[in-house]
């Protein structure tokens, strides 16, 4: 994948920002991120061993590609502001598969100054990389400024509920 960049508003000093895969050695910034998200979205944090948990989704043991995807947003001095996470699934009801980014999130610094659709415009080329002709996700009901920021992308949106069952 190439680097995107885009050139950022005064807040940023108009420094050039770059999105690109995760690699090993930003795990524990990610997982960092993860944490301060689930804080935002008022959740438990992640539980311990995150970053062990996510190198095998996305670096795999093997020579496949790996399951899960991760883009970044950094800062040109490597500062880490923002990821999104995204993996193909598959829809039953139009027999055909998706992108599914489980997560945006940007600090709260870096919002405002093009970082989100900067990556989303990364999502959309992995998207296109893998084939795929939709991204699909969720945003909290509450979150009234992604859903602005996602309208303005052109998005639309389905009333449904996320639940969760514990296998065990």
């Amino acid at each position: 994948m190439s680097e995107h960049e885009h050139e950022d508003g005064p807040a940023l000093d108009r420094a050039r920002a770059v999105v690109r895969h995760a690699r090993p050695e930003d795990l524990t910034r990610v997982v960092e991120l993860i944490t301060e998200h689930a804080a935002y979205e008022k959740s438990a944090p992640p539980a311990p061993g995150l970053a062990d948990r996510l190198t095998g989704l996305l670096f795999g043991p093997g020579p496949g590609p790996a399951r899960l995807r991760c883009l970044v947003a950094t800062l040109p001095d490597g500062t880490l502001v923002g990821y999104a996470t995204c993996a193909p699934e598959v829809s039953t009801w139009d027999g055909t598969e998706y992108l599914h980014m489980d997560c945006l999130y940007l600090t709260e610094t870096s919002r405002g100054h093009g970082l989100g659709p900067l990556l989303m415009n990364a999502v959309r080329e992995e998207a296109t990389r893998l084939g795929l002709a939709e991204i699909q996700w969720q945003t909290p009901s509450w979150n009234e400024s992604a859903i602005r920021f996602y309208d303005r992308l052109g998005a639309t949106s389905k009333e449904k509920r996320r639940y969760s069952l514990p296998t065990e």
